[in-house]
């Protein structure tokens, strides 16, 4: 159930992406008086579809994109038959070169328009939660997770700037755009001591990972117990069994020391090799002591922390700050892909690690049907797909809006013959890139 809500998900984000996106093209189109052959969410085959006036409308069975075909116009069919006649007044290319290039831009723009749109609404709507850096520094600091350790940091650190910049909330600490910045790094303070620690140049492929987001800093979890698992309970193998541990047992104090956090009874019980393991817990009123115990646990505890809600900061926006807000953070998203490429073309980022297709995204959306998330990601995705739709690419918007500024520049078309070997390049560009990621998709789902 859980993959068909995923493929539910990302189907639903792709058919009104793309739909809209090509609404954008047609609608463009048929304001100048150009002929629109057909309109088509996804690739053929086709599943169904209708005629409307001189348009067929389609729904096709390959969801990775879809088209409209314009009269006159040189695109993926490579129909070029009709283009050895005259031009005709309803067709693409006998429309002047900036009625052309508002086509070409229409689909771009209309993702755009959504991209800012569901931000905008979202913020007004939802608000924003955060949660301050205060909160967690005064919680006993970051809980430093594998990959938060190897760059140096420490359960219990303080974070107190990032790029040498303040910052407010943990949120913005871990955000994308700190790792692409120019030699990012943490300043800390441990044991009342400020240290600088260095991000190494590559780090957010390995925070691409969505397994390996969550080992990374997350806030420090309380010493209560939430949950002891059934399967814990039919062994004898984990400290929660042995003992008898209960929902709500709280830790006092453990070999010694005083309990806290949920990390420090699991970084002494990892590590114990005593004997004798001797803790105290709070059980309601009573206070439980254990000692004289000769560890068969194997080094397990054998239960989850209670869930623990820290206070976070509310944030309510009017309208026209919503407006002002949503628009900020849809072109944010923008730039964050800007800097990305920059890092992958300067060999910093690593493609493998950073790229990824249908499946990536689909695991994104995750297994669960939640319409907050489901919208902020068709949000990103629409500001990403016009990104992408507008690099120079022949076969993308792209790389018509390159052909199309150069002859408003120059006065001169280029010929249909050198717009033909183009779409033909640029196909088989967008093909290997296609072959790349879906590889790169399957081989990552395996690893």
């Amino acid at each position: 159930m859980t993959v068909v809500i995923m493929i539910a998900q990302i189907l639903l984000s792709l058919m009104i992406l793309v739909g809209l996106h090509e609404f954008g093209h047609l609608i463009a189109a048929k304001m100048f008086g150009m002929r629109v052959e057909k309109f088509s969410i996804g690739f053929p085959p086709k599943i169904f579809g209708f005629k409307f006036g001189e348009t067929e409308y389609a729904i096709s069975a390959i969801p990775l994109g879809g088209f409209v075909k314009i009269s006159g116009m040189i695109d993926e069919s490579l129909d070029t038959e009709a283009m050895k006649e005259e031009p005709k007044d309803y067709e693409f290319r006998a429309k002047p070169a900036w009625q052309r290039l508002i086509v070409m831009l229409g689909g771009i723009i209309v993702n755009v328009i959504l991209g800012i749109s569901i931000f905008v609404l979202m913020t007004y709507f939802l608000g924003t939660q955060h949660l301050t850096l205060d909160t967690v520094n005064n919680n006993g600091g970051i809980h430093a997770g594998t990959l938060a350790q190897e760059i140096g940091l420490e359960t219990g650190d303080r974070i107190i700037n990032v790029n040498n910049q303040p910052v407010e909330y943990l949120g913005d600490a871990i955000a994308p755009d700190v790792f692409l910045a120019d030699e990012p790094s943490y300043q800390i303070e441990r044991n009342g001591a400020l240290l600088t620690k260095p991000i190494p140049s590559g780090f957010l492929a390995k925070l691409n990972d969505k397994e390996n987001a969550s080992q990374f800093i997350t806030t420090r979890a309380s010493n209560v117990i939430g949950l002891v698992p059934e399967d814990e309970k039919k062994t004898n193998k984990s400290l929660a069994n042995v003992i008898g541990l209960k929902a709500g047992d709280q830790f006092i104090e453990m070999d010694g020391q005083p309990i806290q956090y949920f990390d420090e009874v699991q970084h002494i019980v990892s590590n114990f090799s005593k004997d004798t393991l001797r803790f105290t817990i709070q059980r309601g009123e009573e206070q439980l002591s254990f000692a004289n115990y000769f560890p068969s646990y194997n080094n397990k505890i054998g239960f989850y922390p209670a869930s623990q809600e820290l206070e976070t900061k509310v944030i309510n926006y009017s309208f026209g700050e919503s407006i002002s807000k949503g628009t900020n953070d849809a072109f944010g998203i923008v730039f964050l892909q800007i800097k990305a490429f920059g890092k992958m073309f300067k060999g910093e980022l690593d493609p493998r690690k950073s790229l990824g297709g249908p499946i990536a995204i689909a695991k994104t959306f995750g297994g669960k049907w939640i319409w907050e998330r489901f919208w902020r990601l068709t949000g990103l995705l629409s500001m990403v797909l016009a990104f992408m739709n507008l690099l120079p690419i022949p076969a993308l918007d792209g790389g018509h809006v390159v052909f199309l500024t150069m002859e408003m520049i120059s006065g001169r078309k280029p010929s249909d013959k050198f717009l033909e070997g183009a779409q033909k390049v640029g196909m088989i560009i967008l093909l290997l890139l296609m072959v790349f990621i879906f590889g790169n998709d399957i081989v990552n789902l395996f690893n």
